[in-house]
């Protein structure tokens, strides 16, 4: 699917109404360590506290009446769980959310408090998607996927759209890849909005399947992720994919050591509160400075939902 500047346009102006037009901060400090201009654009500020409530809402918003009536389904461990059923909330609709059950108490906690309807099952793949088939046959939801679907990533894409709106000169945007919603988006809109920006993504070394995939020339799947950064546990999906090979210059992989350095870091220095997904990016900075010398970059810092129960410093 061809996705236009005017595709992405509409999708902005469709949720502008119901999300938040999310700061866009620095840190004399943390641009010294780099030795670069970094712009950071706080979706960790966003409602329900991550990047997603973006994707999940221009999904939500064009689905008809006869969908309204019999609401929303996606599998989800974590941020797109919440953004579903808060944007189904937003619509008086009903969101059921397949769950693994190991997923963090704080997440089933957020979605329940958002009036979703949590399905448990076993946490592999599999179980996620034969329990969500049977909660589409049992009550006519429609099925939302989390990334792989090009409502989401437009709506991702915005956030890159507002960083391009309030820096129009800039080297690169970096982001996080897990299942690639994000990344895309981001791409899109930078080819769109500013052609001269790169676009590069960070990735966790134990859960590289975006970097393999680029590497290979074909699409890899996660196996058996190990990474702190839980948001990014995903494989990219056929629609993220081809878009991401296309339009992302590279992948940088950094390690768990990296990850934990940067988002002390964010919290030290810049006093907020960020995901461990959400350090990747900068972690990525940092780790290849002199690519990035002297440059303005925009940073993507996907979320703050993390369990202050179990932090890693």
């Amino acid at each position: 699917m061809h996705i236009s500047k005017e595709n992405l346009l509409e999708t902005h102006n469709r949720i502008k109404p119901y999300i938040h037009r999310t700061p866009i901060l620095s840190s004399n400090l943390i641009n010294e360590i780099a030795g670069a201009q970094l712009y950071f654009k706080c979706e960790n500020f966003q409602k329900m506290g991550a990047f997603k409530m973006r994707g999940a809402l221009n999904a939500v918003l064009q689905l008809s009446d006869e969908q309204k009536k019999c609401g929303v389904a996606t599998h989800s461990s974590g941020n797109f769980a919440q953004a579903l059923a808060l944007a189904a909330k937003m619509q008086n609709i009903k969101a059921y959310i397949v769950m693994p059950e190991n997923a963090p108490e704080v997440k089933k906690k957020a979605v329940k408090g958002y009036g979703g309807k949590i399905i448990e099952c076993e946490a592999n793949l599999e179980a996620r998607e034969t329990t969500l088939n049977k909660v589409v046959e049992e009550t006519g939801a429609t099925f939302l996927h989390p990334y792989n679907d090009y409502q989401v990533i437009q709506g991702q894409g915005t956030a890159a759209m507002e960083l391009i709106e309030d820096y129009a000169d800039l080297d690169f945007i970096i982001a996080p890849v897990g299942g690639g919603g994000l990344l895309a988006g981001t791409a899109l809109a930078a080819r769109h909005f500013s052609p001269k920006t790169k676009v590069i993504a960070g990735e966790p070394l134990g859960a590289d399947d975006a970097w393999q995939s680029l590497e290979k020339g074909e699409l890899i799947p996660q196996t058996n992720p190990k990474t702190i950064a839980d948001g990014l546990l995903t494989s990219l999906g056929d629609k993220t994919f081809p878009l991401i090979q296309e339009l992302v210059e590279k992948i940088i992989r950094v390690e768990e050591d990296e990850i934990v350095s940067a988002m002390r870091l964010i919290w030290e220095r810049m006093k907020i509160i960020v995901e461990p997904s959400s350090a990747v990016a900068l972690a990525a900075v940092l780790k290849e400075k002199d690519k990035f010398k002297g440059k303005k970059i925009g940073i993507i810092l996907s979320g703050g939902n993390v369990d202050l129960g179990n932090l890693p410093f």
